[in-house]
């Protein structure tokens, strides 16, 4: 029932809302915000797990899937598409699927989240495999399409993590890692795009990012994966080589055309003196990570 969730329960600190001067309304809503960190640390050690099962799954040549309903979807689909030119993957590599499909971004989805067969449905239209990690997003802990995505994934023997802020929620046990925030009442009641949401977010960045630390895609803190598709993420890429390797502007500028604009092939290039074919062959050798290509 709702009335026993307490993402649906009323927050004693803004009863009065509609009389409060805009500055009393952002400092409540910024007070009680300071509550995400407090839940995300607590549940560190299960969000640890979901990051070794999507490593676990991009080395097997699996992808990591995130299934939700209405914010939780949302988040979800943000999350994924944000990877692909942060981290150089592919669109089938980080996937967000939402409930109603991607017309559901901007517009309801009348009754989607409601069904748990269509959830199990859209796993099957990719061809969700054993390789593959699912993660189910959903603040309530109760959405049956997000439900059904878990049931059919364990069924074809997917990693399987559940992602809610409602302590003993029910879709935790159809999951094989359970992440609960107890992120508690949100100022706006039922508001769950809110605390509910933005710890979702930090969740779901901080999975995908240590993901991709695992993988091999970060040096030192730099993103040497990423694809340049505009001209700040051109800039970036030649920042992040004279950064690594100490070379100046012209220096990474040329040998970032020489690497055909793979910042990490530059990095090894410059560093070792070495060809373009040399650094590709040892970045193969050493399964992506620059530091492991980077011994002589």
């Amino acid at each position: 029932m709702l009335d026993k969730l307490t993402t649906e329960m009323r927050n004693q600190h803004s009863m009065h809302l509609d009389e409060m001067s805009t500055m009393e309304i952002l400092e409540t809503m910024n007070k009680a915000d300071e509550q995400v960190l407090t839940a995300i640390k607590e549940q560190l050690p299960q969000i640890e797990k979901a990051a070794k099962y999507a490593i676990e799954s991009f080395k097997k040549n699996g992808r990591l899937i995130y299934v939700g309903a209405g914010t939780s979807g949302r988040l979800g689909v943000l999350d994924a598409v944000e990877c692909v030119p942060t981290f150089g993957t592919s669109s089938e590599m980080v996937q967000g699927i939402i409930a109603g499909g991607m017309k559901a971004l901007y517009e309801a989805a009348e009754g989607a989240e409601d069904n748990t067969e269509l959830g199990a449905a859209d796993l099957k239209n990719i061809q969700l495999s054993e390789n593959d990690t699912v993660i189910g997003i959903a603040a309530s802990g109760r959405t049956p399409y997000v439900i059904g995505a878990l049931q059919y994934a364990d069924s074809k023997k997917a990693n399987t993590v559940s992602i809610s802020c409602n302590k003993d929620a029910v879709m935790s046990q159809y999951a094989s890692v359970a992440i609960e925030l107890k992120t508690d009442a949100e100022v706006l009641t039922g508001s769950t795009r809110l605390k509910a949401g933005t710890a979702q977010k930090m969740v779901l960045n901080m999975i995908s990012t240590a993901a991709m630390v695992g993988i091999g895609k970060v040096y030192q803190n730099f993103m040497v994966d990423l694809k340049p598709t505009n001209e700040k993420l051109l800039e970036r890429s030649k920042r992040n080589i004279m950064e690594i390797t100490g070379a100046d502007y012209d220096t990474a500028a040329s040998y970032f055309e020489k690497s055909h604009h793979q910042v990490k092939v530059a990095i090894v290039m410059i560093l070792l003196e070495c060809s373009y074919e040399d650094a590709v062959n040892r970045l193969k050798n050493s399964d992506g990570f620059v530091r492991h290509a980077l011994i002589k």
